[in-house]
């Protein structure tokens, strides 16, 4: 158990945000934080430059400025007026739909709202709205984040008649996101069988001249709001990408926006003790030895904060998961995050994390005030909140009974305020860290190739279809016959599928090998 004088020496609480930081059950002194000065005034530094609008990405010739959207003063005039306008844009928008001004074709309101998108363009707004969203106010929100055609079959369906009421967010950023495409054309067609025009309904969400944003201008959609070129998708929740499906679900948008600049305020102290992003990046230095050496385990105790750990995925394994320092050298870096919510999981996976592999470290999330609540007592003098923090305590303790490191972030209520500020610091922490073991955070050349393996595979899969005849083939000759280097592991796997699905590719395997039978 730690003294009192080394708890309070390690817990940090921030003024202006009131987010509370406890680093005193992380397995380390004071003395281990002061070790790094040295590279977090480097930092500091390099973080204060890309605010200042410094190239972050060399090879794109791209700068970063997810903070600009929450202080717009730190950006050129013009910029700053846009960020301003576009705020206002939303806003506007949002009213219009809840007081019927923009209606749907067939329903005198919209009383659902569809987000499709994928990665950043979901991940964060789906986290927001049910952190933030209330019962029964603005729209009712469903994400569509998947091209799994069974996913979208299975969302419209339960939108059921309501579709006619749905407001449809279209979000690529590049406007060519394939899967966002996918999407877009499943709930088009679902409208157009239904009788309404999906342009009535459709308002895109993307880079300025990009592909979507002109289809959407041609075709006369509700509107088009901009995702700025300098905005990363997983940097994007305070961008349009964020603040429209909140405005919408009447989330306190402008609330938002200030708890997150108020936390950026306070991370932009170069004393690391008065900076609890810094101290969380050195913490999680500290923990991992600086090559990420422990995983992180993230565990809210507020349902509403249930998809953190999701989020934080994206942020820190995206950012963070590199192969390469910013000189070229190998060095495999990363941060592995997994976890969902307290008390619930806990109950899951805590024997393993008490007894089993030392490889990790918990994130605990506390809230302390309990929010909406009949505040009823379920045992003398005991309330449903009572036992939930009772149950963080438990769980804290006997990790740190068995020397497993675990730091605690609380925060004083569950606002649209606090809800910034804590995206805030960890979209701080993550590029404070990345400047401490000498990582880009702002780039993803491993999803890029993702990408691009994904369409070669959508390309193969046209030619094996165009070779295919009705006599029978094996994978590896079929291989052979295609050539420039085809895989005959992949044609097989292509094949498996397609052969899966007999109505649209007529495709199915005998004795001999694969065929394509063009009479069924």
């Amino acid at each position: 158990m730690t003294s009192y004088a080394h708890f309070q020496s390690l817990r940090f609480c921030d003024e202006r945000s009131g987010l509370g930081l406890d680093l005193s059950h992380m397995g380390f002194s004071r003395e281990a934080l002061d070790a790094l000065a040295g590279p977090m005034a480097l930092a500091f530094s390099e973080m204060e430059a890309l605010e200042k609008g410094s190239t972050a990405n060399p090879d794109e010739g791209r700068k970063v400025g997810h903070f600009w959207l929450r202080t717009p003063r730190l950006t050129a005039a013009p910029e700053a007026r846009k960020i301003h306008d576009n705020v206002t844009a939303i806003s506007d928008f949002a009213g219009k739909i809840h007081e019927g001004y923009h209606r749907p074709s067939t329903a005198l309101l919209f009383d659902q709202v569809v987000q499709i998108g994928i990665g950043g363009s979901a991940l964060g707004p789906r986290f927001l709205v049910d952190a933030l969203a209330g019962q029964g106010e603005g729209l009712e929100f469903h994400c569509l984040d998947n091209t799994d055609p069974d996913g979208c079959a299975r969302l419209i369906a339960r939108l059921g008649d309501g579709l006619r009421r749905t407001l449809v967010l279209v979000v690529s950023k590049s406007g060519a996101t394939c899967e966002t495409r996918n999407g877009m054309l499943e709930f088009r067609h679902a409208m157009e069988t239904q009788g309404f025009e999906f342009a009535k309904h459709a308002v895109a969400v993307t880079g300025a001249g990009s592909h979507l944003d002109a289809l959407a201008q041609e075709q006369g959609w509700l509107a088009r709001f901009p995702i700025p070129e300098w905005v990363g998708g997983r940097f994007s929740l305070c961008s349009s990408v964020g603040l429209l499906p909140a405005a919408l679900t009447k989330v306190d948008i402008n609330l938002l926006l200030a708890g997150a600049s108020a936390m950026d305020d306070s991370t932009r102290s170069r004393d690391l003790f008065e900076n609890p992003a810094a101290l969380l990046a050195a913490a999680i230095h500290i923990s991992g030895d600086g090559r990420g050496d422990r995983d992180m385990v993230v565990l809210p105790y507020r349902d509403r904060l249930a998809l953190l750990g999701c989020y934080l995925q994206q942020l820190f394994m995206e950012s963070l998961g590199k192969n390469k320092d910013r000189q070229g050298n190998v060095t495999q870096q990363g941060i592995t995050v997994y976890g969902n919510k307290g008390s619930t999981d806990q109950h899951a996976f805590v024997q393993q994390l008490r007894e089993g592999l030392d490889r990790f470290f918990v994130c605990f999330v506390r809230v302390l005030e309990d929010g909406e609540t009949s505040g009823i007592f379920v045992e003398t003098g005991s309330t449903s909140g009572d036992f939930l923090d009772g149950f963080w305590l438990g769980t804290r303790a006997a990790l740190s009974e068995n020397d497993r490191p675990n730091l605690t972030i609380s925060l004083p209520r569950l606002s649209a305020f606090e809800f910034g500020a804590l995206i805030a610091l960890f979209e701080r922490t993550v590029g404070l860290y990345a400047s401490l073991i000498d990582i880009n955070a702002y780039h993803q050349p491993g999803v890029e190739a993702g990408k691009k393996a994904a369409a070669g595979a959508l390309l193969l899969s046209k030619r094996i279809l165009a070779e295919l005849t009705e006599s029978p083939i094996e994978a590896d000759a079929l291989a052979e016959r295609i050539g420039a280097g085809t895989d005959a592991e992949t044609c097989f796997l292509i094949l498996e599928r397609l052969a899966a699905n007999p109505k649209r590719s007529s495709v199915r395997r005998c004795q001999e090998g694969w065929l394509r039978d063009r009479k069924s």
